[in-house]
């Protein structure tokens, strides 16, 4: 944990972008403590957890960034605030084809990160996962 300028520890401050299906999943979207703020994969679904743009990586990785910025938001961050990002792909010769997107999403500068191929993600239908870590100055 960090601590405030007082020196008590800051307690984690949670944060859930669909309630319900990340109960049942059994995960938060993401978790701030003190200026840093690690947010979970994001997918390609619904507010009910059921997948979107099957078959299409760009509209699912354009999902992601949109459900990612609505977490970055909620921490009062944009995606200047990204220090890290991971993305997990089940089709990277595509996603590589694709990549050139992101710098609709990072204007400024890109953070670290890396990109995996993997052979699944949590469901079928899902082809890119995306993950973020930010740091919020005060």
């Amino acid at each position: 944990m960090t601590e405030t300028s007082t020196g008590r520890a800051k307690s984690p401050e949670y944060f859930n972008l669909r309630p319900e299906v990340e109960k049942a999943y059994g995960y938060a979207h993401a978790v701030r403590v003190g200026n840093d703020i690690k947010i979970s994969g994001a997918v390609s679904m619904n507010d009910e957890g059921s997948p979107t743009a099957e078959g299409d990586l760009e509209q699912q990785m354009k999902n992601c960034y949109a459900d990612l910025e609505k977490v970055l938001a909620h921490y009062g961050c944009t995606f200047d605030d990204v220090i890290r990002e991971n993305i997990f792909t089940t089709d990277m010769p595509q996603f590589l084809e694709k990549a050139g997107y992101r710098t609709e999403i990072y204007k400024n500068r890109f953070p670290t990160g890396s990109w995996l191929g993997v052979k699944e993600l949590a469901l079928p239908e899902f082809m890119i996962e995306i993950e973020l870590e930010a740091y919020k100055s005060e």
